[in-house]
């Protein structure tokens, strides 16, 4: 990068234990979470951490170099960091409750609060999902949808999406689903109805 030079020496010196470490995520032996927290336990800077640190210096240099001269690279890595924006707005527009703060104090709360709002925003997206899925089922029916164009479909909308208002759980509800658990999808016909 821009602000300074590679240690190599150090790299150099810990390279075996580097090469291990690869070794052992490659097969599955360990977590990269483990190894983090195993590096991150010293009291003081580790060896291997700073090799490491290194390496990712060189890792990210090459990755700008290449950012910097590929155009499709620089559009594909937008269009990435695009779709983990628009997640982060649906955990943001689901978690309005508290303003959006944990605010509990032991970390197991903490853990299970944070976990409830990863059930429901993959809650959102599996059911954004599987009616896409029906909605472009049904439009090829009718004409030619090229494969082309569904990578510009994203699940992660929420406007139709009620919440804030009242749920309502019950056997007398289940007349308004179909036999798959869906509800039908709306067609053109009464698109323009309701508009009008």
């Amino acid at each position: 990068m821009i602000a300074g030079r590679i240690n190599v020496a150090l790299i150099r010196a810990h390279w075996s234990e580097i090469l291990r470490i690869v070794a052992s995520l490659r097969t599955g032996a360990v977590t990269a979470s483990l190894i983090m927290r195993q590096l991150a336990s010293y009291p003081r800077q580790n060896g291997v951490a700073a090799a490491l640190r290194e390496l990712g210096r060189l890792e990210r240099t090459l990755f700008t170099l290449d950012w910097i001269e590929d155009p499709e690279l620089r559009r594909t890595t937008g269009q990435e960091l695009n779709k983990g924006e628009a997640r982060n707005s649906l955990a943001r527009a689901v978690f309005i409750h508290r303003l959006g703060e944990i605010r509990d104090r032991t970390y197991e709360n903490q853990q299970h609060r944070a976990s409830g709002l990863n059930l429901l925003v993959t809650a959102i997206i599996l059911w954004n999902t599987r009616y896409l899925e029906r909605a472009v089922a049904t439009l090829r029916q009718t004409e030619d949808i090229p494969d082309r164009l569904l990578a510009h479909l994203s699940p992660l909308g929420w406007e139709h999406v009620n919440l804030t208002g009242d749920y309502v759980w019950g056997a007398e509800c289940a007349t308004s689903e179909n036999n798959a658990g869906l509800r039908p999808l709306r067609t053109l016909s009464e698109a323009l109805l309701r508009a009008a």
